[in-house]
């Protein structure tokens, strides 16, 4: 089932999601259900499962000199995607990204997926590899989301990549796209980032994921600006509990968001982890407790591969 569907039979009601990593190489699935079965219990009517691209490292080889290889540490999004359809009866959200994909790379997951019945995707840029200081895309490949939103929406409606192809059948993917209460980090202003959000509304994505914040004023601003744009598909609130002393640092460089005093000087004075992570887990719960109140569509977790904190906060909610 589609996510707009979901909503629509909620009748207003906020529903419960998560997103989920993929386990990395070596490792087996069973990490997977070990951090869903936990959560099941407040009937998630959608999961995502992130994509990561692949990385590049150099080997010195015998003679000196470099050899450059593609390393890929979080593979197999869509058989993932598979499994869990299959195990828990949700639907399984796959993050396809512009990074790493050609447009036959794209059409062909696209492709995949189709004949496993997911009828959701989340469409997105994706990050530089390391080695880049600035996002650079596949030789013919997608530079935006955008550009990937109207790759997908055109495969709904039976334009494939090969125009000598006849008798096509039609995708039916329900696309969602991701938003920036805070601005994305290389947008040089919120406005300006809205504007490009539009488009990609108009290309056919259906709903927008917003990257965590911990102000909700933050999204209740960034909502506004949104409705006021002429955007009116569902925005859903994407929500991380604080865990780690050390995210205080990384998180707002790496993903551009403010954390208010209140919640920082919380932290600050923790004298573990398991400290910060009792923070984390108030702070969320207020912010979902007044984000239900405020009529959201679904509250939409980012676990980053562990689910007990989350499953304190859903108890509390759900």
């Amino acid at each position: 089932m589609k996510v707009t569907e979901h909503i629509e039979r909620a009748n207003g009601k906020t529903q419960f999601s998560f997103e989920i990593l993929p386990p990395l190489k070596g490792e087996n699935i069973q990490s997977i259900f070990d951090s869903i079965d936990p959560l099941m219990e407040f009937k998630p009517p959608f999961i995502d499962v992130t994509y990561h691209r692949e990385e590049y490292i150099y080997k010195e080889m015998n003679n000196g000199l470099l050899q450059k290889k593609v390393v890929r540490k979080r593979p197999g999004t869509v058989g993932i995607c598979a499994a869990i359809q299959n195990k828990y009866n949700v639907d399984a959200i796959p993050h396809i990204l512009c990074g790493g994909f050609t447009k036959e790379d794209t059409e062909n997951f696209l492709i995949d997926l189709g004949f496993l019945e997911i009828d959701n995707v989340m469409a997105l840029r994706g990050d530089a590899v390391k080695n880049e200081t600035y996002f650079s895309p596949e030789r013919q490949g997608h530079m935006y989301a955008s550009e990937l939103v109207s790759q997908i929406q055109a495969l709904n409606n039976g334009v494939y990549l090969e125009e000598d192809l006849k008798n096509t059948t039609p995708t039916n993917f329900c696309i969602g796209v991701a938003g920036y209460p805070e601005k994305h980090l290389e947008a040089p202003s919120l406005d300006s980032d809205i504007h490009f959000l539009k488009q990609k509304i108009k290309e056919g994505a259906t709903y927008i994921v917003t990257q965590m914040f911990f102000d909700n004023k933050k999204y209740f601003e960034f909502v506004k600006k949104c409705r006021s744009a002429g955007i009116t598909v569902p925005i859903i609130p994407g929500l991380k509990p604080l865990a780690t002393k050390k995210q205080l640092n990384m998180l707002p460089h790496r993903f551009s968001v403010e954390l208010p005093d209140t919640l920082i000087m919380e932290v600050v004075k923790c004298k573990s982890n398991k400290e910060v992570r009792k923070v984390g887990v108030d702070w969320c719960i207020l912010q979902s407790k007044e984000l239900i109140n405020a009529g959201v569509p679904v509250l939409h977790y980012y676990s980053m591969g562990k689910s007990d904190n989350i499953r304190t906060i859903a108890s509390k909610l759900f």
